[in-house]
């Protein structure tokens, strides 16, 4: 009896003081009144075992999503197909359907986080515009779509040997001009054909929380993991998020999650980036990386559906087919 008493009175303190009890040998947590299986992370720290707890000390508040479309390039600077190797509107409504059920997700289990959606559309037919819009009605969720004419951009682009090559840097910067008024706490930029995981965008924002808050500072998040990340044997850091593990990296591609604080820092760079076709496309980018820290997970959150054979695409051991099964238009 006295032992219970004195247990209790000990959780009750622990409490008080902020303090979180494991108790191996039931195997849970007395204080959070959780099993250690379970998510042990709240909303003012995160907690791994048996690492233990990270203050949270950077709080996001709110997210603006901006996806951007173009249903009538199969590849942008390619002639080769797609994995599955269907029409690209296939590719752009489920990959949207990914990304509109993962902000639900969120809207879930964040519900303090404000989350904005917008589409920056470069001129896709009639046709497969209406099925986007088809897609975000039947979901029921707020969304903005902006059809975006790349002709307002033809004084600060320099003119390139295709149309197709300068209506991508033309929608890009569309993207960047957006978020340059956005007042969001942070930005994800997405390209269509990335196919997110439901819990994708969760993972993304909770890990964020907990990396910026150890590092004390703002950092870049990127959803995929890449094939070029393990091709020149290059060195890394490994981190701990809130689900899995991350590395740090030195290049990345357009899609991206960002704090509005470290875009505006960067604003030349993005703008660059769009001036003309670089080489690499991400030359700017990626000189942000020389300064700023970058992160990407392992396993990937979301997988860029390219050839097969491209480094920039499908990432390692991931089951590409179930993901692109599960977001089949309908299902």
């Amino acid at each position: 009896m006295k032992k219970n008493i004195f247990k209790k009175l000990f959780i009750k303190f622990s409490k008080l003081l902020g303090f979180e009890i494991i108790d191996q040998s039931e195997f849970n947590s007395p204080t959070l009144n959780k099993e250690l299986n379970e998510e042990l992370s709240n909303i003012k720290k995160s907690i791994v075992l048996p690492l233990g707890e990270v203050k949270l000390t950077r709080k996001i508040q709110s997210l603006s999503i901006i996806f951007r479309t173009n249903t009538n390039i199969e590849i942008w600077d390619q002639n080769k197909k797609r994995i599955f190797e269907k029409p690209k509107i296939e590719y752009a409504l489920r990959c949207l359907n990914s990304v509109i059920k993962s902000i639900k997700k969120a809207k879930e289990l964040k519900p303090d986080t404000l989350i904005k959606f917008q589409v920056i559309d470069d001129n896709s037919s009639d046709e497969n515009l209406k099925k986007l819009k088809d897609l975000i009605n039947t979901h029921g969720i707020d969304c903005e779509i902006i059809n975006h004419d790349k002709s307002e951009h033809k004084e600060k682009i320099a003119a390139e040997n295709n149309q197709e090559t300068f209506g991508n840097l033309s929608s890009l910067l569309k993207c960047f001009e957006v978020a340059k008024k956005d007042q969001s706490d942070l930005i994800y930029f997405v390209e269509d054909d990335y196919l997110h995981y439901e819990h994708s965008l969760v993972d993304m924002l909770n890990t964020y929380e907990r990396v910026s808050s150890q590092h004390k500072d703002e950092i870049i998040v990127c959803p995929s993991d890449y094939p070029f990340n393990y091709m020149n044997n290059e060195k890394t850091n490994i981190l701990i998020g809130s689900q899995q593990h991350w590395r740090t990296i030195t290049k990345m591609l357009c899609t991206f999650m960002i704090s509005k604080k470290m875009f505006q820092k960067h604003i030349d760079n993005f703008e660059k980036t769009c001036e003309k076709r670089h080489e690499p496309f991400e030359k700017y980018l990626n000189k942000i990386l020389e300064s700023e820290i970058g992160i990407s997970p392992i396993k990937s959150l979301a997988i860029h559906m390219t050839n097969v054979n491209s480094s920039y695409g499908l990432s390692p051991f991931i089951d590409i087919k179930k993901l692109w099964e599960e977001n089949k238009i309908g299902q």
